[in-house]
């Protein structure tokens, strides 16, 4: 890509309002704004529900940041982040039909140039009202940690924050499939993290919800063993008992790598460390941990599994898989919230699905190449149409049985295509 074709490609923003109704008339004009809107104005303050079948609420997501953690490029600020924020939104849209719109704050900082907690909290709620969701992206760690915790707490809408979940969920996916063809078992798996940010964190918590039970994460630092002494609470609970201090030593014996962390960390004699048929998935933006062709190179003649996080190898594990799909799911029963159980369910579908076989061939046309299940093919691709239904599916029937949706049931019809019925020639 050249540098010119991006900016024109970014020119006037990515991002639009689409009108759901048509405005040709007088009587148009009365319904959409004066004097017939106040009837639905009344009807609003008598019942607050019909809020979500009256208005835009029910598929619309606030995508809130402070630009603090910006992906590759670090605290940039809010004005800076509304790109990426406008890019998520797209992604929301094209991938799961959900609205979406950037919702970047100035003023959440503290004087350190820090995020301010409770000032970010603050604002947020204030402005919760319009969104049937709260996507928080990008916000510096650990504030982070504390903001989607409180914000779940006092809000009635779902919170996600995506650089915490989203690539943990699609992790845990292809974890489980990286188990059925190796012939492991998760709660044998010897797991190495490297990277104890808020991915890393909560790779570590999702994958032992599968039953991991030996896993150590890494900090800049070396290993997070309990007796180290500059642990914040948040890594505390993950700290082992171990006598490994650095990368090198935790990779020795693992099964599985996992990178949320730093371009070229791992060296070829830490891979060929590792225990027979390893997977790496080496998720670090746009330079991996280690590249794909280096551990190709290495391993020569070993059966292994290779992961990046980008778009140009095989194996994106990446949150696009995630977010627009679990917030589908969550809007379409109006949850109250994300559970663990609806994130668990998420990846399991994705699992599931790359097992399904049947690959569209619109996917195979857009890359150009086959798909069948195994080392190559972990997890599907963004452009498989299949995972808004399954997933979103799997997310909102977990929603009704961990009881924080207000259906009871997921429509006989549902599926099929909702939003875009609405939209007139």
């Amino acid at each position: 890509m050249k540098k010119e074709e991006i900016f024109e490609y970014h020119l006037g923003g990515k991002i639009g309002l689409e009108l759901l109704k048509k405005l040709t008339d007088q009587k148009d004009l009365s319904m959409a704004y004066t004097p017939g809107v106040s009837e639905v104005c009344e009807a609003i303050r008598e019942d607050e529900s019909l809020v979500y079948s009256l208005t835009s609420k029910g598929n619309l997501v606030a995508v809130v940041t402070d630009g603090t953690a910006v992906l590759g490029m670090g605290n940039i600020g809010a004005k800076a982040s509304i790109p990426v924020m406008e890019g998520k939104a797209v992604l929301f849209k094209s991938f799961a039909g959900v609205d979406a719109w950037p919702v970047p704050l100035e003023g959440v900082l503290d004087r350190s140039g820090h995020t301010d907690v409770d000032k970010f909290i603050d604002v947020t709620v204030k402005l919760a009202g319009m969104y049937g969701g709260i996507n928080l992206e990008d916000i510096a760690a650990p504030a982070c940690f504390e903001i989607e915790a409180r914000l779940d707490e006092i809000l009635d809408i779902p919170v996600f924050h995506d650089d915490q979940w989203g690539t943990a969920v699609i992790t845990l996916a292809a974890l489980k499939n990286y188990c059925i063809f190796s012939g492991k078992k998760a709660e044998d798996l010897s797991v190495v993290i490297n990277g104890a940010g808020a991915a890393g964190l909560r790779i570590a918590e999702m994958i032992k919800t599968e039953g991991v039970r030996d896993c150590v994460l890494c900090d800049s630092k070396g290993v997070i063993h309990a007796g180290r002494g500059d642990l914040n609470k948040y890594k505390k609970k993950h700290a082992v008992r171990s006598s490994k201090r650095s990368l090198e030593d935790a990779m020795a014996g693992a099964d599985l790598f996992i990178g949320v962390s730093a371009a070229n960390c791992v060296t070829p004699e830490m891979v060929l460390s590792m225990a027979e048929y390893p997977a790496i998935f080496a998720m670090a933006n746009p330079v991996p941990e280690i590249q794909p062709e280096t551990v190709a190179e290495c391993m020569k003649g070993r059966r292994y599994v290779m992961a990046t996080g980008r778009s140009d190898y095989p194996n994106q594990i990446n949150n696009v898989l995630g977010f627009p799909f679990i917030f589908r799911g969550a809007l379409d029963v109006r949850a109250s919230r994300i559970t663990m159980g609806m994130k668990s369910a998420a990846a399991e579908a994705l699992a599931a699905l790359a097992r399904e076989g049947d690959i569209p061939e619109m996917v195979k046309s857009a890359y150009g190449r086959n798909f069948e299940f195994g080392p190559d093919y972990l997890i599907p691709t963004p452009f498989d149409p299949r995972i808004r239904m399954w997933e979103a599916r799997a997310v909102a029937e977990a929603a009704i049985k961990d009881g924080v949706a207000a259906l009871e049931r997921l429509p006989d019809n549902y599926g099929e295509p909702r939003q875009e019925k609405r939209l007139f020639e």
